[in-house]
């Protein structure tokens, strides 16, 4: 009876995580505490913003020592074309809760439409695909003969494109996409499981940076997420965070997510090129007496082949 009662408390738990996931992520894609610096894999207008070829790395360990939390890496790439109008990108994300499994692999294109010699407007495209993995009969259930847990949804290959729109400055930002746009479904073997791998979500970011003296600038950033396509889950989410860029070498700030955690973050640049960041944040839901926080590590580097006439640092 004894056993019994541990295993549904560890189903429970294990069930409660993979909901939990599902409904901070505005009910599917990946979060991150880092996201205004990482706005290419939710925006392929984003591509071509650095005026350079660029690479970015990126993982996360959600809710560190709970058994089963999600543990995501990203990979993106961005590089402008003979045409300077014209720029290119490539993103691949790994992302696993439990015994789930999505592997996504997006192309993105973006084109460059000068609005005055400040401002300037990148429509952006992005196609590609996500795998989606899940075997069902690795779950600790209390019936292994039970017909709903059998089988696997193996390696399911689904297409999907996506749009987006990046208005900006040098100093300010505006952004709106949907990086899925088709709706989607992940069916088991044995037709006795089936779940929306593939939900369309809205995006829309924004950030701007002030000067506070000399050698310190702010920067306030937004960003609003949304699903209307499921009824189970949040169908809005806001993310709002303030850094602070210090003698143009180091960011220190904070940020905030409507229902979900709250965070710091850092990141320190090495001659414009090279950036390092690290973020941490904390539950705010009744997740936070179960596990050690979340931690995040980032590395970019680009590689600016051109001369350029001033020195401009990029704060997004």
């Amino acid at each position: 009876m004894m056993k019994a009662k541990l295993n549904i408390i560890k189903g429970l738990g294990i069930l409660a995580i993979v909901v939990a996931a599902f409904t901070s992520n505005a009910q599917q894609d990946p979060m991150y505490t880092q996201y205004m610096f990482n706005t290419q894999t939710i925006n392929p207008a984003y591509a071509g913003t650095w005026e350079s070829v660029g690479f970015m790395l990126l993982g996360r360990h959600q809710w560190t020592g709970f058994d089963g939390a999600p543990e995501t890496y990203s990979f993106s790439f961005q590089a402008p074309l003979k045409n300077e109008r014209v720029a290119l990108g490539l993103n691949l994300i790994s992302d696993k809760v439990q015994y789930v499994k999505r592997l996504y692999m997006y192309a993105d294109y973006s084109y460059l439409v000068p609005l005055s010699e400040t401002l300037n407007l990148r429509l952006g495209l992005k196609g590609g695909f996500t795998n989606y993995s899940h075997n069902l009969a690795l779950h600790n259930i209390l019936d292994p003969g039970d017909p709903s847990f059998l089988g696997e949804i193996d390696s399911k290959l689904k297409p999907n494109f996506g749009v987006g729109a990046f208005l900006y400055t040098k100093r300010a930002y505006l952004g709106f996409s949907i990086p899925r746009i088709v709706n989607s479904t992940f069916d088991s073997d044995y037709d006795n499981f089936s779940v929306e791998a593939q939900m369309r979500h809205y995006f829309l970011t924004a950030g701007a940076v002030f000067d506070l003296g000399e050698n310190v600038k702010f920067k306030p950033t937004a960003l609003t997420k949304a699903s209307f396509t499921s009824e189970t889950g949040t169908p809005v989410q806001f993310d709002l965070s303030g850094n602070f860029l210090i003698k143009e070498k180091l960011w220190l700030g904070a940020m905030w997510r409507s229902g979900d955690s709250y965070g710091f973050i850092a990141q320190f640049l090495f001659a414009e090129k090279l950036r390092l960041g690290y973020a941490i944040d904390f539950s705010t839901t009744n997740l936070q007496n179960y596990n050690n926080g979340t931690h995040e590590v980032m590395i970019s580097y680009e590689l600016k082949f051109k001369k350029e006439r001033v020195v401009s640092p990029r704060y997004f």
